[in-house]
């Protein structure tokens, strides 16, 4: 089952290929790469130079996906610098009652449509639904790096996207960092890459608290 399984990851993967600049990007240095490596072994002049920019490529594709990578970690925010759109909490606490199936639900706003979100501390990234997410105008981010999601149905190929604006309660998210995860069903997710950026969230008395901190005045 295992092997199965990985065996299922890898063709997920090369699905995602022709919806990936990046992954095409990449592809398309090894080919070089390797016709580089011909040309060296049967001495053909400038087979070096294809091998050089070949690598060169293909650094510049790593450099992408630790960009990518980087996006869902707050610490690393300050590569906004490097003119990455950035993200932004702001707003003043907000509650959020426990709903009696035990879990913690909140209707936002996703750039004016309204959204449901299960907000879900065991998930890394906020996820939405390939329907919610049309309804809210998102569309996948050119050339990402497709994102492999657990979900349960199996894990399913997911886009990245950026949500403009995200509101509820008292708290309003701009530039957020999403993916769009096809066979997520009707659970849209609020993920850690959200909470991680909040200056605080708690439980009291069976409510969650979010707390985004003074961050407007940053």
């Amino acid at each position: 089952m295992e092997l199965q399984a990985a065996f299922d990851a890898i063709a997920d993967i090369v699905r995602a290929v022709p919806r990936s600049g990046l992954l095409i990007g990449m592809v398309a240095a090894l080919i070089v790469g390797w016709i580089g490596a011909l040309m060296l072994r049967n001495k053909i002049v400038g087979g070096r130079i294809v091998r050089l920019l070949s690598t060169l490529a293909l650094i510049g594709i790593l450099l992408a996906v630790l960009l990518q990578l980087a996006r869902f970690d707050p610490r690393l925010d300050v590569l906004t610098d490097l003119g990455l759109p950035e993200q932004r909490i702001e707003g003043s606490e907000t509650v959020i009652p426990l709903a009696p199936d035990g879990h913690y639900w909140l209707l936002a706003q996703v750039n004016g449509v309204p959204v449901r979100f299960l907000v879900d501390t065991g998930a890394t990234l906020t996820a939405l639904s390939s329907t919610d997410a049309a309804r809210a105008g998102l569309e996948p981010r050119p050339g990402g790096l497709p994102v492999m999601l657990g979900t349960a149905n199996g894990t399913v190929t997911a886009e990245l996207t950026t949500v403009t604006n995200l509101q509820f309660g008292n708290i309003e998210a701009r530039g957020l960092d999403a993916v769009i995860a096809p066979n997520l069903g009707r659970t849209n997710v609020l993920g850690m890459n959200f909470l991680s950026r909040l200056a605080g969230w708690r439980v009291e008395n069976g409510d969650l608290i979010l707390d985004p901190g003074d961050q407007a005045a940053e």
